[in-house]
Parts: structure tokens; C-alpha cells; sequence
């Protein structure tokens, strides 16, 4: 089913439920609104479709998908098709066809797009100039904005500002306020009390309905809340040092928690799955947890094998207190410090904190591999190829290789040697079931033993006499 109408009579294009009607020999459908750009057509001014994000699942082959996701995440912000080519390992002029066929437009016209919407709702939400704006959504000059506005909504920056409507604009005690919309449901309180249960002191903080933690950007320190806005939307508040660049900080704020996850694929994959299905009916709204950085989840990861949760928080606290950069001034936040750079673990002296020597040495080679860039965690690569990398360093064996991919957002993670997984699994009073028989059962979970996973972890025990039933 595709998301947008276009009207060939007016060069209007609409998302799915705008109270428009026009002819059906008049329509033409459009998965993505930059297609619908692509082809000549501006967002209504109706259903506004420029205030919705990308689609949480993209059409065509695993290799498209990671691209246009990678194009989303900025890929091709100071950099060209031709080196987006490459860090897949294929051709700009094969990246293009590919993109035309599956998804109906170019790389960067997918780019040009993300930016232009950005662009669109700061002029409606914020009072940020223009200039500011052109920075903060990834263009590299005011005239680049003003064309892109003129070219995908036919207007300038200053007359679509004239044109917001009141109840857009959002103002914040201190910082820049942000909507960060999704697709509802999302069970809030469930996801912020993992947050809170697992935040690392000085770097992360939940009080008050509120999540918060320290970020550098472009080696500068800055600090986000993330809190509910409303049932399709949380709330960004941002205080950092400079704006631009803001559309990525935007876009890995999203990722904390996982809105961009397809809800409905996974409710109507899932839904009838004797196991799952019952946990996923009764909290619907419930994301696989992501995170700000892939490095700090692998971290976690490496520190929390064979350990409680607390007491791997005690370590990672003791790890920032000691190696972090410390960030004056936001104590009354309860934060400290920015979470260690990889290139700083990678030689750092971790004695004395509580680890194993083996585990240490593991944390060393984790942010060896991720600073020398023979690691990557942007999901450039497949889950298969994420995993044989994280395992070939000393200490990380699948379960931390699954862990990563899934808090990194890979959708079909599965770390089936998890024990809250494993005891979720289990009748009452049973062992925990074995790892391989886990992973049996978690095949009739793909494409999404990432959300399969969250449910065992944070739901209540599934009967075993359902669990091991046989697989359709």
C-alpha cells in the first residue's frame, strides 16, 4: 500500500487520510514523499506530509534499504553518491538504478528531501533565523536552503515562516524545543524505566517523566531531554553549543527510543504468534531499546556479561568518573561527564574498577577495532557481517554481538543466549531453556527478533508448554 497520493490536475500531493477526494483517474501513488517530489508534485498544505518521518521500513532488497537509511542518517551530507558507492562496495551509476527501481528517485534527491522537511518544520516549530536553519538542516549556505524551499514547496523560507500556524511553535525553558513524530502506539513508561534501570551515572539520567544525558557535537559538549509530547510525538530539547548539524542530532535522538521501528509490520507479523503475540497484545506499544551511541551499548554489552545490571552500572560509573570528559556546570541535571571516545578506552587503564582482566582487555580491543574504523557500527553492513566482525575480537562472543546489533537497530537481532530470555522461556521452577533451542524457536520471529526479544526480556514468563510447541 502506498503512503502518498499525487493529483495529476493539481500537482498536489497528499499522505494516506487527507480529507481530499480527488478523481482515481487523477491519482497517482507514491511510497515516499521525496518520490512524490521527485516527480514534480508539492505537500499539500491540508495533511501537511512534510511533518512525518520517513517510513520505518523501506521497499526493495536488504542492500537498498541500508542505503536509503544511511542517505536518512546523513550519508550524504559533505559527501557524493560515488562515496556512498563505495562504503557499500558498489557503483554511484548501480546505486542510482537501484534506488530508481525500488524507490523512485536519486540518493541525493532522497537527501535533498530529508534536508527541505527538516528545514520546513524548524520555520514552523522554532524561531531559529534562517541562516540558522540552513545550518541546522544540513545545508551548506542560505541559498542552498531558499532553493531547495523553492524547488519542493514553491515558497521561500521567510514566506513558509509567514505561513506557520500557531499552535506549531514550541517553546522551551532553556535549549530548542523539537517534535520527534512516530507512529503510536509507544509504551513510554516501560521504555523509560529500562532507561532508568540501566543509565550510566554522569552520562544518562531519568527523573521527572524525563530522560537525559550528555552529548558531544564536533567535540562540544551539549545535553538532551527526550519526554512525552503527545500520543504521536516526544519531545527534543536540545542545549548544545551550536545548531548546526542539528538534523543528526535529531535523527540519533530518535534512535534512543527506536522511533523509527515499523510498529504495525511488527504487530501484524507478530500478532498471532502463540508466544509473542499474547506479550505483544498487551503491550503494543513496546520498541526494542536503542541507543545514542553504538559504542557505549557495546560497552555495556562487555561489562554486563555475567553480571547484574546494577552492578554494571557501578562499573560504567566508575569507567566515565575516571576516563569521561568531565562537563562542569550540569550537576543540578545529576550529569557529569561525557561518555569516553573509543580511541581514549582503546589505551586506557581500566585496573582497579572492578573488571576481569579478560574483560578489560575486551573493552580495549571493542574500542581498538571501532577507532582504527576496522569496526563499524552505522549499519552499513549486514546483521550477518555486523555479527562476524563483533565475535572476531577477543571477548565478544554472539550474545554481545547480538546485543549491539540490536540496541544499534538492527530489526532481526537476536541474542539467544540472553538468560532473561532464556528463563522468560521456561516453564515455573524449570531450568532456563538452552541457547540453541532459543534460537530454534526464535526463526519464526524474522524479520523482527529484535521486538520478540524486548518482549521476553521486559514481559512476564511465557508458559513452556507454549513455547515449545511446534513450529508452523
Amino acid at each position: 500500500m502506498s503512503d502518498f497520493s499525487a493529483v495529476v490536475t493539481t500537482g498536489i500531493y497528499c499522505r494516506e487520510g487527507c480529507s481530499g477526494r480527488p478523481l482515481e483517474r487523477n491519482v497517482r501513488q507514491f511510497s515516499l514523499a521525496a518520490a512524490a517530489e521527485a516527480a514534480g508534485y508539492r505537500a499539500c498544505l491540508r495533511c501537511r506530509p512534510y511533518r512525518s518521518e520517513p517510513p520505518a521500513s523501506w521497499a526493495g532488497p536488504e542492500l537498498v534499504c541500508r542505503a536509503a537509511q544511511l542517505v536518512v542518517d546523513g550519508a550524504l551530507d559533505g559527501a557524493t553518491e560515488r562515496d556512498l558507492g563505495a562504503r557499500l562496495g558498489i557503483s554511484p551509476r548501480h546505486l542510482r538504478r537501484l534506488f530508481a527501481a525500488h524507490l523512485g528517485l536519486t540518493p541525493d534527491q532522497l537527501a535533498r528531501s530529508r534536508r527541505a522537511h527538516f528545514a520546513r518544520r524548524l520555520l514552523d516549530d522554532t524561531d531559529l533565523t534562517v541562516a540558522e536553519v540552513a545550518l541546522a538542516s544540513g545545508f551548506g549556505s542560505v541559498r542552498q536552503l531558499g532553493r531547495a524551499c523553492r524547488e519542493v514547496f514553491r515558497a521561500t523560507p521567510s514566506e513558509l515562516r509567514a505561513r506557520r500556524r500557531a499552535g506549531d511553535r514550541l517553546a522551551a525553558d532553556g535549549g530548542l524545543a523539537l517534535r520527534l513524530a512516530f507512529e503510536p502506539p509507544l509504551d513510554w513508561e516501560t521504555m523509560l524505566s529500562y532507561f532508568e534501570s540501566r543509565a550510566t551515572a554522569g552520562v544518562e539520567r531519568v527523573s521527572a517523566g524525563t530522560y537525559r544525558r550528555t552529548v558531544a557535537i564536533e567535540g562540544d559538549p551539549g545535553v538532551l531531554e527526550l519526554s512525552r509530547g503527545g500520543p504521536d510525538h516526544l519531545i527534543l530539547t536540545a542545549h548544545l553549543p551550536h545548531w548546526d548539524g542539528l538534523i543528526h542530532v535529531a535523527q540519533r535522538a530518535r534512535r534512543i527510543f527506536s522511533l523509527d521501528s515499523d510498529a504495525g509490520a511488527m504487530s501484524r507479523d507478530l500478532g498471532g504468534d502463540p508466544i509473542v503475540g499474547p506479550l505483544l497484545c498487551a503491550r503494543p506499544g513496546l520498541r526494542p531499546p536503542g541507543t545514542w551511541d553504538p559504542f557505549e551499548a557495546g560497552v555495556r554489552a562487555i561489562v554486563g556479561q555475567q553480571v547484574s545490571v546494577a552492578g554494571a552500572g557501578t562499573i560504567l560509573a566508575r569507567i566515565v568518573a575516571r576516563h569521561g570528559v568531565p562537563v562542569p556546570g550540569l550537576q543540578a541535571l545529576g550529569l557529569t561527564h561525557l561518555f569516553p571516545t573509543p580511541a581514549t578506552l582503546s589505551t586506557a587503564d581500566l585496573g582497579g574498577l572492578g573488571l576481569t582482566s579478560a574483560r578489560a582487555a575486551a573493552v580495549g580491543a571493542f574500542a581498538a577495532a571501532l577507532a582504527e574504523g576496522t569496526l563499524r557500527l552505522d549499519r552499513s553492513s549486514s546483521l550477518e557481517e555486523l555479527v562476524e566482525s563483533v565475535t572476531a575480537i577477543p571477548g565478544l562472543g554472539p550474545w554481545s554481538a547480538h546485543y549491539i546489533a540490536l540496541r544499534s537497530g538492527e530489526p532481526d537481532a537476536f541474542p539467544a543466549g540472553d538468560l532473561g530470555i532464556r528463563r522468560s522461556l521456561a516453564d515455573r521452577g524449570e531450568r532456563p531453556l538452552a541457547p540453541r533451542r532459543a534460537q530454534e524457536l526464535a526463526e519464526r520471529w524474522r524479520p523482527w527478533r529484535a521486538q520478540a526479544a524486548t518482549h521476553l526480556w521486559l514481559g512476564p514468563p511465557v508458559a513452556a508448554t507454549a513455547a515449545l510447541r511446534p513450529v508452523a
